[in-house]
């Protein structure tokens, strides 16, 4: 008798930064994955936007694990988030657990999780499906893809992976156990997009070491390197650059700090005693004596790099001849905040080593290019095919690719959040949906902005506010005094008061319109004052402001 084997994309298609997929088998939830992404500039006031997961809420009793690729943000960011609407245990890499351990500690988590070590020889076993893993190489430690073993057919999830043949931390890609599940056979493959318009094998991450040790040789003051901080082995080729020039090393930025405590603690970085000075430290060092590693690469404008770019960043500054290499390409949407701090670097005099990673050697991808894509389908040889992680064009690419290695058309289905694929009998269709998109993280609320409440803060970025002030007497509901009327990045009072007098003289002659109809009630009241004040407004500046009318009863 077949089980249902249900495959589901709550945060992907589009949402580069925030992906969650999950796998359901007779009943049993089984998530990938919780990442979140940073909001662009359109979303005033967001801090963070992680997946909706209101499915996984009204299903939770079914949900029962949490299974992690890698440790990179837009994979573990929403999981406190996660964790605090449903309670189930998360399985991770050691260092992959070290990262989700430092997020769940700011939230308070960590003493209610239940948090299990896995690694590329796991099985993990749940009612009607295993589970199993193999090593895939990324920008990060210790990162895994996920074999799900059901009725209806083994499924692969690839994780974030290229192929790099000499990897800098000798974490080798498991081509030979890639090609045995393929050999066992592949029901449906799930894989990622990121790079699949980009031709060819993705770089060695060995090509950047060599690069760096270079820059470092020819610089004749200090070196600053800014970089993702979970980039841990551009990291330690920043350390051994450092070594090599006889320089002390000091880090910035509060999750520069972090993840390379975790990475030292855990073995993954190796760094001399006594090597590391504390900032406050720097200018006690000849200038070619120092070296300093930051966050900040993706011009974030409270980071460490910005703040030294304007020089804002206390007891540290960044002066002329000192050279800047930033080790990470622009992710699209971030490179006008990028391009500034650059100007910015340009202006203090610096010397800046920016560009594409193929025109300074200072930055290879973490994501497999086409040929790296072409030969993880051709080790899986699936039936059917799901591209995954990306924008929509990344994976319409990613599914020519999979038909030029033989996946038949109509065979692969690129999912947008909210779609699921069904398996049944050995067979796939797409012919369903469950909610899925954004929920907005701002302060200590998490989804209770909307899509009004950002509407209205827009609105106010762009034509400011104006309240009136009204005193009414509740009685004989007449206007008691002259309206007030108190703006706010609308218009400069003293030079606007005809205009203010005017906007006075149209509320009293509203609400008097309003008695002669025999109109008292409140809300009446507040909504023509803001339907003539706003027609008068827009006629007489084009702006169309914020009003908010607040009636005063005596």
């Amino acid at each position: 008798m077949s089980t249902q084997v249900s495959v589901f994309a709550l945060g992907g298609l589009n949402e580069v930064g925030k992906n969650m997929y999950a796998i359901e088998v007779s009943g049993e939830i089984i998530v990938i994955d919780c990442g979140n992404k940073f909001p662009d500039e359109s979303l005033l006031g967001i801090d963070l936007i992680i997946p909706d997961l209101s499915y996984l809420e009204e299903n939770k009793e079914r949900v029962k694990a949490l299974i992690v690729t890698h440790g990179h943000e837009d994979h573990i960011g929403g999981i406190p988030y996660f964790l605090k609407k449903i309670k189930v245990p998360v399985y991770a890499t050691r260092f992959t657990l070290g990262l989700i351990e430092l997020k769940l500690n700011e939230h308070n988590l960590l003493g209610e999780t239940e948090l299990i070590e896995i690694h590329s020889e796991s099985n993990v076993t749940f009612n009607d499906m295993n589970v199993s893993f193999f090593k895939v190489n990324h920008s990060i430690p210790d990162c895994l893809g996920i074999v799900f073993h059901t009725s209806e057919g083994n499924i692969v999830h690839t994780g974030d992976f290229k192929f790099d043949l000499t990897p800098m931390n000798g974490q080798y890609s498991d081509i030979h156990k890639m090609a045995k599940i393929g050999q066992d056979g592949v029901l449906l493959l799930l894989s990622e997009s990121t790079n699949a318009e980009r031709p060819g094998f993705t770089p060695s991450e060995k090509m950047v070491g060599e690069h760096m040790l270079e820059a470092f040789m020819k610089a004749d003051r200090k070196v600053i390197v800014s970089t993702f901080a979970s980039n841990v082995n551009r990291v330690q080729q920043v350390v051994d650059a450092a070594l090599k020039t006889n320089r002390k090393l000091a880090l910035l930025g509060r999750s520069m700090i972090n993840v390379v405590n975790v990475a030292i603690e855990r073995g993954y970085v190796h760094i001399p005693e006594g090597m590391i000075i504390d900032p406050q430290e720097i200018n006690s060092f000849a200038p070619e004596r120092v070296a300093i590693l930051c966050t900040g690469s993706q011009g974030e404008p409270l980071a460490a790099l910005a703040r030294l770019s304007t020089s804002s960043f206390r007891g540290v500054e960044i002066l002329p001849e000192d050279t800047v290499i930033l080790a990470a390409g622009p992710i699209p949407g971030n490179e006008r905040n990028v391009t500034r701090i650059i100007d910015n670097l340009f202006i203090l005099g610096a010397k800046v080593i920016y560009g594409s990673g193929v025109t300074t050697g200072m930055h290879v991808s973490g994501h497999g290019y086409q040929e790296d894509l072409k030969l993880m389908l051709t080790l899986m040889k699936p039936k059917y095919f799901v591209p995954i992680h990306g924008e929509y064009r990344m994976l319409f690419q990613h599914r020519i690719l999979a038909e030029s290695v033989g996946v038949e058309q109509g065979n692969t289905f690129i999912m947008k959040n909210g779609d699921v694929v069904d398996i049944e009998d050995a067979s796939a269709r797409q012919t369903r949906r469950v909610s899925a998109g954004n929920t907005y993280v701002d302060g200590i609320g998490v989804g209770d902005v909307g899509e009004i409440i950002l509407r209205d803060r827009k609105q106010l970025s762009e034509d400011g506010m104006l309240v009136v002030v009204l005193t009414m007497s509740k009685r004989e509901r007449k206007i008691v005094s002259d309206p007030s009327t108190i703006t706010r990045g609308f218009v400069f009072v003293r030079d606007s008061e005809q205009l203010l007098r005017e906007v006075n003289r149209i509320i009293k002659k509203t609400v008097n319109d309003l008695q002669e109809e025999d109109r008292h009630q409140w809300n009446a009241i507040k909504q023509n004052i803001k339907k003539a004040v706003g027609q008068y407004l827009y006629s007489a500046t084009k702006r169309k402001p914020m009003i908010v009318p607040i009636i005063i009863e005596i």
